[in-house]
């Protein structure tokens, strides 16, 4: 577990600044027709314009800028040829490192215009994330944000994923601690002040179960029901939490 000070957290900020621009722009893309590829393209060139980089291009072998999911898909999506139909949804997860600052954000949108339950699911999961972040403050502990999430979701019977999760970031993708979306038996720890956190729910229309494709990245829901993930990096302040990834004139504290 790596605390960060403020002047750290200012600068993981700036890259969550430009995160959020970039998925707000990418965003702008979002239509029938549009190949997966061109998001991708699009995205190195808005973060290179920025004086930022990818942060998952590379990582681990990971092919892209950015992991684009459709549909099935739940997270890691590799950018290709396909082309986006109307009804689908599409979530753009990102990570931004700026001059060794990691910022890490997702959202899902509805390509056109999406069948109710679909659009429920994504309200749902929506805010789920915004109860995991209202549940986090100095002195509290991981599972009180996955206790949040998790409660958020049961009512609608959704399966909630359980072998990926969020996680530590700032200074590398991926850090301890591991901030589950479910309450679970494993560890627990307390949140202290200078821990920067990525909340991540990643919430299924069916079943929580998944699998991994050949591609050795892409992974989807077992019953190939469509998937739902949202996601901000939050810093744990002395007495406030504050999310990192909102545009600057959505900057706010909880």
């Amino acid at each position: 577990m790596k605390l960060k000070n403020l002047k750290q957290i200012q600068r993981i900020r700036e890259s969550g600044i430009i995160l959020a621009r970039t998925l707000q722009k990418l965003g702008e893309m979002i239509e029938p027709g549009l190949p997966l590829a061109e998001i991708d393209s699009r995205c190195r060139t808005l973060l290179k314009d920025a004086g930022a980089r990818p942060a998952f291009l590379g990582y681990m072998g990971f092919p892209a800028s950015l992991c684009v999911s459709v549909n099935e898909e739940v997270i890691h999506g590799i950018p290709g040829k396909r082309l986006l139909r109307e009804g689908d949804v599409v979530s753009l997860d990102l990570g931004v490192d700026l001059e060794g600052f990691i910022s890490d954000s997702a959202v899902t949108f509805p390509v056109g215009t999406v069948s109710p339950e679909v659009d429920q699911l994504l309200r749902v999961t929506r805010e789920a994330l915004a109860n995991g972040i209202a549940a986090a403050h100095a002195g509290g502990r991981v599972q009180d944000i996955s206790g949040a999430v998790f409660n958020s979701v049961q009512p609608y019977g959704y399966g909630v994923v359980r072998p990926y999760c969020g996680h530590g970031v700032g200074f590398a993708v991926h850090e301890e601690p591991q901030v589950p979306n479910y309450v679970s038996r494993g560890p627990n720890p307390r949140l202290k002040p200078g821990m920067v956190l990525a909340i991540e729910p990643m919430i299924n229309l069916g079943t929580d179960d998944v699998e991994v494709l050949d591609d050795d990245w892409t992974v989807v829901t077992q019953d190939r029901a469509v998937s739902a993930h949202y996601e901000h990096t939050i810093a744990i302040l002395e007495d406030r939490v504050e999310v990192l990834t909102r545009p600057e004139d959505q900057v706010e504290a909880s």
